[in-house]
């Protein structure tokens, strides 16, 4: 079945990316006005998954990323728009110059082909990484969670639609309807898919990162940590971790571990326990927070290196940057990592030394995210260095080809 699936999607994909934007803008809107008009449609389907999920024991981070709302479906129409106004990254110069021969090299962007997108819970995701794709050229197999079969489902039926209606081919959005995990795995190993992205948790990423044989992007584990520096604005900084660990606890820019200079450690832990505590936030923490903080339970090894996408919060007393230079260094995932700080050198200094995809200096972590970023959306949030880093938008779904014009020139003879 995959086999035949890659097939139509690769001769989607030629006329995709021979197509001209105003195509491919139009899908979009016709994709934005589905959403629009037939809300009821997707909501009834995401209901039923909602009720066998909660029927079969899902709950927490994972129930909630199930869910779709009217104000969730806005977003999502939201992002198509932004899409669409967004400029065509194909045919894109990204240089032209002329060799002592006389021959005229350009580099231009060209869609990377037939992308294959395994992802758990989140149904707007076939929503995002469809509408990235096609404006960007490309084809894209879907391979959803078990738990939002009925809302995928309706979701690419809607986009086959959108497709049709401008003209484009509906294979370019296929989906992998059968919950069978063998598909999952088959996708990992399908001969001629271009690029294969997962998106949930780290254990579906680190099984596709180790076991896929075609080219994989990693993304989204996000153990992300907030320093407050001595010489922080302490009110700021318990805004920003409020905002990294309450806002939203079940997404990958979440904030997982806050890490706090040991001369404001009492002033702002006592500062931040007590505006956390209606949120129902549990503290993990080393001594001296547990010190500081009644309520906090002793932390483990294992609490520094974990995720947790819930009301859960690790928090370590360091002596001084250097040291949550260190502590971000060993447990940090590459995601996104926040300082609060008003002294100019050490903000510099953890901005130039952090490793990570995204680095916030007094700003919340959450804004680590496609839309935010004015991509309209993502396919993913890249972990990894090569060819792609933080949120994956358009130009990210594109290589380039080198166009030579010549006269007659040939190189031996």
């Amino acid at each position: 079945m995959l086999e035949e699936m890659l097939a139509e999607a690769k001769r989607a994909q030629k006329l995709l990316a021979v197509s001209d934007a105003a195509h491919r803008n139009r899908a979009l809107l016709a994709m934005a006005t589905a959403l629009s008009d037939r809300y009821e449609e997707v909501l009834a389907a995401n209901r039923g998954d909602l009720a066998q999920a909660e029927a079969t024991g899902l709950q927490g981070a994972r129930l909630k990323r199930l869910e779709l709302s009217e104000g969730k479906l806005q977003q999502l129409v939201d992002g198509l728009q932004t899409v669409v106004r967004l400029p065509d990254p194909l045919g894109m110069g990204l240089g032209l110059r002329q060799l002592n021969n006389g021959l005229r090299l350009e580099q231009v962007r060209v869609p990377l082909g037939v992308i294959g997108l395994i992802f758990e819970s989140r149904p707007g995701v076939a929503v995002e990484a469809a509408g990235l794709t096609v404006k960007s050229g490309n084809a894209i197999i879907l391979r959803g969670g078990h738990e939002a079969l009925r809302t995928n489902t309706v979701l690419v039926a809607l986009w086959r639609e959108a497709l049709g209606e401008a003209s484009l081919p509906p294979a370019a959005i296929q989906l992998v309807a059968s919950p069978d995990r063998e598909y999952a795995r088959a996708l990992m190993h399908l001969d001629g898919l271009d690029l294969l992205i997962p998106r949930g948790g780290s254990g579906l990423i680190q099984t596709v990162v180790q076991e896929a044989s075609v080219p994989v992007i990693e993304t989204g584990v996000g153990n992300c940590h907030l320093y407050v520096d001595r010489h922080a604005d302490l009110a700021m900084a318990v805004r920003i971790l409020r905002d990294g660990k309450v806002g939203n606890p079940a997404v990958c820019n979440a904030l997982e571990t806050v890490l706090v200079h040991q001369r404001v450690a009492p002033e702002f832990l006592t500062m931040a326990a007590e505006a956390l505590k209606a949120d129902g936030v549990t503290w993990h923490g080393d001594p001296e927070t547990c010190r500081l903080v009644p309520d906090a339970v002793a932390a483990s090894e294992a609490d520094w290196a974990t995720e947790y996408l819930s009301l859960d919060l690790a928090s370590r007393v360091v002596e001084d940057l250097e040291e949550a230079l260190q502590h971000i260094g060993r447990y940090g995932s590459g995601h996104s990592e926040a300082i609060v700080t008003r002294d100019y050198e050490t903000g510099r200094r953890f901005v130039d030394w952090v490793d990570a995809a995204a680095v916030y200096w007094n700003a919340s972590t959450r804004f680590t995210d496609g839309f935010q970023y004015g991509l309209g959306a993502e396919v993913g949030i890249s972990t990894q260095k090569l060819h792609a880093r933080g949120p994956m938008g358009l130009e990210a779904l594109t290589t380039t080809k080198t166009v030579a014009w010549g006269n007659g020139q040939t190189r031996d003879l």
